[in-house]
């Protein structure tokens, strides 16, 4: 087991985004991308607020039937979404994941 960390990274375009990686590793939430990594920064701070809020989530389900959650800002604008799952109880236990580390995790700076 790792330590839950949101991992930023640069994008091909110079943009920046995260992954809020879980204890074993696996990403559970990754962000919009930023046109600075100041940005990004904030991002993780607005994710690491919002987590802890079971009000910030939306639900979805994708087209091809797989679920997958959006975490919100206080403003509205989605700071974070999941991967897809098969399943509700999945994306669940993703969104306690999320709601678990978050608030604890180390950022590392891939950039």
């Amino acid at each position: 087991m790792s330590r839950p960390s949101f991992v930023l990274h640069k994008t091909g375009n110079r943009q920046f985004h995260f992954n809020l990686l879980g204890e074993s590793g696996e990403t559970i939430l990754t962000s919009r991308h930023y046109t600075t990594k100041n940005a990004c920064f904030s991002g993780i701070d607005s994710v690491k607020r919002n987590a802890v809020q079971s009000i910030r989530y939306r639900k979805r389900v994708a087209l091809n039937g797989l679920h997958y959650y959006n975490l919100k800002a206080e403003n509205g604008r989605i700071i974070g979404r999941s991967e897809q799952y098969r399943s509700e109880t999945s994306r669940n236990k993703s969104m306690a994941s999320v709601i678990a580390n978050a608030p604890i995790a180390a950022i590392e700076d891939r950039t």
